[in-house]
């Protein structure tokens, strides 16, 4: 039998949204009556009303968060009100905001958020460049993986607190202890997030490979790390988590030396002082740094990552 190949303008995209293929099924036909007209207008309105509610501004995803923020601070003045505990041990959050702001005039709140921010951001990079290739060797190696697997999985469950005194053994009061305790929180979630991704590839990515050619570092490379990112970006975010989270233990713990005034050092000086106004102040930094970040890089990038890969339309994030 010949081979007739499909005319390109019959072809249609494999997940076309329904109003796409009104639209395609009104061009290809061969009559054009009133019908034929009417759902290719319809189809057309769709599209362009799809248009324009990606570019409309969803502001229910700004008031709500800062409504609900709103009423929590709402319940926090009306607790302090109540006079059930002593103000220096339950303040206000108009005593934590002049805190605040006599934080901000001796500039201890800029250098103490820069610090942490610093700190958390270098060791995050550089636990994601190592974790990245060590995580695709394992998700590569059967024999490695079963090797080392349940290993960083142990490390991943270990509370990093618990390598602060020995990295002060080892590294002293510098900063390499902060960053080796970082390192320690960061990389196995990393590399777990990037296995997990990996599992969840469809066996036919990588026959693909293999019938293109494919080598093992092009495998890696080229179609297992993009077919994963949807895992490894769960893996980036956990370690992330984990990384904010050891640094401010470090800073806690680890105090005096060369190490710099940083949030978890602005949070044990208040302890020191019994000054609640401090410890509050900066677990709310804490607190909003990590909110910032995770709306300011991650959220970018799963949505763009989502939208790419069509799962965005319908989703409540």
């Amino acid at each position: 039998m010949p081979n007739n190949p499909t005319p390109l303008a019959e072809t249609e995209p494999f997940e076309a949204k329904p109003e796409t293929r009104k639209v395609h099924a009104a061009l290809t036909r061969t009559s054009t009556g009133h019908e034929d007209l009417r759902e290719l207008e319809a189809g057309l309105d769709s599209l362009q009303s799809d248009a324009a509610r990606k570019h409309r501004i969803d502001w229910s995803r700004v008031l709500l968060p800062v409504a609900a923020l709103v009423v929590l601070v709402l319940i926090w003045q009306f607790y302090v009100s109540l006079g059930l505990k002593r103000r220096d041990l339950v303040p206000g959050p108009l005593d934590v905001l002049g805190q605040i702001g006599v934080l901000w005039g001796e500039a201890k709140l800029q250098e103490a958020v820069w610090t942490s921010l610093q700190r958390g951001l270098v060791g995050f990079l550089i636990s994601v460049a190592i974790a990245t290739p060590v995580g695709l060797l394992l998700a590569q190696v059967a024999p490695l993986r079963r090797a080392f697997g349940p290993l960083i999985s142990g490390l991943q469950v270990l509370p990093s607190v618990a390598w602060v005194p020995a990295a002060i053994i080892w590294f002293g009061l510098t900063d390499a202890t902060v960053y080796f305790v970082v390192f320690m929180g960061a990389i196995p979630s990393i590399i777990n997030g990037l296995i997990s991704g990996v599992d969840q590839i469809p066996p036919q990515y990588r026959r693909v490979g293999t019938v293109l050619g494919a080598n093992r570092f092009q495998m890696a490379v080229q179609i297992v790390l993009p077919a994963a990112l949807p895992g490894y970006l769960g893996g980036l975010k956990q370690g992330w988590a984990f990384s904010w989270r050891s640094l401010m233990a470090a800073e806690i713990i680890a105090v005096g030396g060369t190490i710099g005034f940083g949030l978890g050092s602005l949070l044990d000086q208040g302890r020191v002082l019994s000054d609640m106004t401090v410890v509050m102040a900066a677990i709310l930094l804490i607190l909003a740094v990590g909110i910032l970040i995770e709306l300011l890089v991650f959220a970018p990038i799963e949505k763009r990552l989502l939208r790419s890969r069509g799962l965005l339309a319908g989703s409540t994030r």
